[in-house]
């Protein structure tokens, strides 16, 4: 008996299907959740959503949010989701290092855009080492 996996983000549905297992980044550490897991609900951590389906696995990045599981579904709501198959490597990079310019500026007054800053830094090394780690081409 499968689980019910949606993985959406801000902007589209990034992955709905049926799957055997679901592997989460939850605030506590990492979830494993199997079909009939008692209800859930969650915050998620930067990290990889590790989904697994009839043998194949697919992992996809996850920068912040919300899981909510039930019995016979997990719904992912992030504040930034993307397929680690997806990601344009060289746009990472790019967000890397404009993100390490702008922070050997100096920290700016304004803590929202040092906040700001930091999490572009975060997100972009995230994307970058889902990149080396889990895609199948490199």
């Amino acid at each position: 008996m499968p689980i019910r996996c949606e993985i959406v983000s801000q902007d589209r549905v990034v992955f709905a299907e049926d799957v055997d297992m679901v592997i989460l980044p939850g605030g506590g550490g990492q979830m494993g959740v199997l079909p009939n897991h008692s209800p859930v609900l969650t915050t998620l951590q930067y990290g990889i959503i590790h989904v697994k389906k009839q043998g194949e696995e697919y992992y996809f990045t996850v920068a912040g949010g919300f899981a909510e599981i039930q019995p016979d579904q997990v719904t992912v709501l992030a504040d930034a989701a993307e397929n680690v198959e997806e990601i344009n490597l060289q746009r990472a990079e790019e967000a890397r290092r404009r993100a390490e310019d702008l922070l050997k500026q100096g920290i700016p007054e304004d803590t929202d855009e040092y906040l700001n800053i930091q999490a572009a830094l975060r997100r972009s090394n995230l994307r970058i080492e889902a990149v080396k780690r889990y895609r199948r081409h490199h």
